[in-house]
């Protein structure tokens, strides 16, 4: 039997980044992982998703290129080598997680984990043992009840990734982040593109100025959208809408969001949220002392990062070394489409709601000179402010490399600084992230006017 001071179940990234945390901090640790190590994000999520989006923008930038007189030809499209990439790039992450762990002496269980009691667990047979353990389960797919749908082949994204070969028809029903994503994914390599989404609209999540660009975008790109589509019945080639053709496909994806793995949480006798997530205290442990929770398992954001920052808690906590939990108005949100959509913190309604005499501003792309000169004019930052002290209460970015330029922001939140630090600086010219010291002026002086 093998014992350990941290015991880890799932090797996404809350996972295997609370377990170098546990190396750093002296633990002894063991990693389980049933399928692949690097998790969700990693194989069927954010790596390939993004990798194909770049495979994607590649084609569009020909396109833009020929609007201002650079004539390119795409001679042909090779998917095997697009999907080759992309493999070539989750193994090459893969790799970097393995040797993170030979070189922190993380001990890595490839296998299912099967509570037996206490906090042992058996793997194959083998009993490992944990003082502390961190449940890092993550989630699956979620598959609505629809006429018919059992009788398809459909795919949800745990599956997507595996296509060898371009669908002609793509029927996406879903129209979250995921299912939008792989929309701007597959439509410019020549994929008909259909998404179908049973709430009133796209995208319910984001900002309404946002979401419309975002379809705006993708009715330009040739994308078909139904938006409080019903869903009639799904056959083997087409699905049938109630009030509308129907829509066929070579390839249909289901993409209407995920819920937690918590059957072995369950197992364990962990108590349940109303919703079915996992019951932590402010440190992350569950209803059993020595059970930790996190990503995924809890009723927050389900992003990587956040889950990593939970697991770098959890264990800081069973170390006796307890932090606060994760702040949630600090999270980067980022929808990777063309243009990219990123906010942080509290919208102008929310922060009314608690309280705040606000002051907001916004200014376009279109207003800035690298922008301009790059082409690149689509969106706009707006920033959320408090009048008094001029502290930064939430953020919004539309455009370009957006959720690079958000990050600026939430440090400068979490130093507590306030929009007076942005006005101070000197920025490099032209840069796009001059936009937000201009916004960063308009709300100040928005603010003194008032």
């Amino acid at each position: 039997m093998a014992n350990y001071d941290v015991l880890v179940i799932g090797a996404g990234p809350g996972g295997y980044v609370a377990a170098e945390e546990a190396a750093r901090l002296g633990k002894t640790v063991a990693v389980i992982e049933k399928k692949a190590i690097g998790g969700a994000c990693l194989n069927v999520g954010c790596i390939p998703s993004k990798t194909y989006l770049q495979h994607s923008q590649w084609l569009l930038t020909f396109d833009q290129a020929r609007q201002y007189g650079i004539e390119i030809q795409v001679q042909q499209l090779d998917f095997a080598k697009l999907h080759a990439h992309k493999d070539q790039v989750v193994a090459s992450l893969q790799n970097g997680i393995r040797t993170t762990f030979k070189q922190a002496k993380i001990d890595y269980f490839a296998g299912e984990a099967q509570y037996f009691k206490g906090t042992t667990f058996l793997v194959d047979g083998e009993r490992i043992t944990g003082k502390d353990v961190i449940l890092a389960t993550g989630s699956h797919p979620f598959v609505p009840q629809i006429n018919g749908i059992d009788q398809v082949n459909y795919l949800t994204t745990d599956e997507f990734f595996d296509l060898a070969t371009l669908p002609k028809r793509f029927v996406v029903i879903g129209g979250g982040v995921i299912a939008i994503e792989l929309a701007f994914a597959m439509r410019p390599l020549g994929v008909e593109v259909t998404v179908i989404e049973v709430a009133p609209e796209i995208l319910l999540t984001e900002d309404p100025v946002a979401r419309e660009i975002i379809r705006q975008k993708l009715k330009d790109l040739g994308v078909q959208i139904f938006e409080g589509a019903q869903i009639a019945n799904v056959k083997p080639e087409q699905v049938e809408l109630v009030g509308e053709s129907p829509q066929r496909f070579d390839q249909l994806l289901v993409a209407t969001g995920r819920k937690p793995n918590t059957d072995l949480a369950k197992a364990i006798g962990l108590e349940l949220t109303d919703r079915g997530f996992v019951a932590v205290d402010q440190y992350y442990e569950s209803s059993k002392a020595h059970f930790y929770a996190i990503g995924d398992l809890l009723p927050t954001y389900m992003l990587a990062h956040v889950a990593s920052a939970e697991g770098i808690k959890a264990v800081r906590a069973i170390c006796r070394q307890a932090e606060d939990p994760v702040d949630a108005d600090a999270i980067p949100r980022s929808l990777y489409t063309s243009p990219e959509v990123a906010s942080f913190g509290m919208n102008e309604e929310a922060a009314r709601a608690a309280g705040f005499d606000v002051v907001t501003g916004q200014l376009p792309f279109a207003y800035n000179g690298r922008a301009i000169a790059t082409a690149k004019t689509d969106g706009f930052i707006r920033l959320i402010s408090e009048k008094q002290y001029h502290l930064i209460l939430g953020a919004l970015i539309v455009g370009d490399h957006a959720t690079d330029l958000l990050q600026e922001l939430i440090l400068l939140k979490n130093a507590e600084g306030t929009l007076d630090q942005i006005v101070d600086s000197v920025y490099a010219h032209p840069t796009i992230s001059e936009l937000i010291q201009d916004v960063a002026k308009q709300v100040i002086a928005k603010g003194a006017r008032s």
